[in-house]
């Protein structure tokens, strides 16, 4: 059998994403949680997540040539319990027609050609009702600052690789955020320098 994609950041990240998660997304009883995941990569944060949060509906998604790893990684390790993902590619693919009560992402705004961020928070918003939540993980900078010296060597070595590439700055993605009708609720520190960030849908958006 292929070797499915293994992502050794995604292992070392998932426990302390899903204890955010968990802490912030409705608990049992609390009600139908509905997540939609943009850039699922390797799979491994859907799967986990399944495992460890079964009250929230996992929704994967990402760009069309990821799909079959991931539809493999979900037969074999997901019990059944995984939508198949589906096909987006920011800049390319409409949004799903549904509801979701959350949208998830992780590590895509440093690898997406900066042009694309933006479409990040409208897509989110139009498949969010009022007060739901986009919740982004990664590392980021402040004003142009990095918050380590890994961050700004990770940063220039993205910039090699393509200049289109490289870890986004907080203020940037602050308006972004508020032209598409999300305000941010909180900044939260996670390991090796990483951020979630925590935005809720305003009220009076679409």
């Amino acid at each position: 059998m292929t070797q499915l994609p293994f992502s050794p950041a995604c292992e070392r990240n998932q426990a302390p994403i899903a204890a955010e998660l968990a802490r912030l997304l409705p608990r049992p009883g609390e009600g139908c949680c509905r997540v939609l995941e943009i850039g699922s990569g390797t799979g491994q944060h859907a799967v986990y997540f399944q495992q460890n949060l079964p009250w929230l509906h996992w929704q994967a998604s990402d760009v069309p040539g990821n799909l079959p790893d991931l539809k493999a990684r979900f037969a074999l390790e997901g019990q059944g319990n995984l939508a198949s993902p589906l096909p987006l590619q920011l800049g390319h693919d409409d949004w799903p027609d549904a509801r979701f009560d959350a949208v998830f992402t992780a590590n895509t705004l440093h690898i997406m050609p900066f042009e694309l961020a933006p479409k990040l928070f409208s897509g989110a918003a139009s498949v969010l009702g009022a007060g739901g939540l986009l919740l982004v993980y990664g590392p980021f900078s402040e004003a142009g600052q990095h918050s380590a010296d890994s961050n700004r060597a990770f940063d220039l070595s993205l910039r090699a690789r393509d200049p289109r590439m490289g870890i986004r700055d907080l203020q940037s993605l602050r308006s972004m955020a508020q032209s598409a009708g999300f305000e941010q609720v909180d900044t939260i520190a996670m390991p090796a320098n990483n951020q979630l960030l925590h935005f809720k849908k305003n009220n009076g958006t679409p």
